[in-house]
């Protein structure tokens, strides 16, 4: 098989800041790819706070640029860029002010 040769199954590569910045919406993230059962998402950060949420599915958080301020279970935290967190499902978690940038998110189902 010659190893230049495109792959027609293959996906183009997404830029992820790209997509980010074409959302119409902060912190409204948008489905990039389906990896099995996960999602891959992005979303952009504006600074603004957001309330505690609860997701039934775990998620992990990979800052690509800024950071994220979390308050995950009451614990206050900053995850920087390069920097991956992972929130256990039905684990109370919100975002602090001064979040900013983007951030791809991966959320799972859980199996029963």
């Amino acid at each position: 098989m010659n190893p230049n040769a495109v792959n027609p199954g293959a996906v183009n590569p997404i830029d992820l800041s790209a997509a980010a910045s074409a959302l119409p919406t902060p912190w409204e993230s948008q489905v990039l790819e389906q990896v099995g059962t996960a999602a891959v998402k992005v979303l952009r950060m504006d600074g603004r706070p957001l309330p505690v949420e609860v997701h039934d599915n775990p998620e992990a958080l990979l800052v690509l640029s800024g950071r994220l301020e979390l308050v995950v279970d009451g614990v206050e935290f900053t995850v920087g860029p390069g920097e991956l967190h992972r929130i256990p499902a039905r684990t109370a978690h919100a975002v602090r002010p001064g979040s900013e940038g983007t951030l791809l998110i991966v959320e799972v189902p859980e199996e029963e």
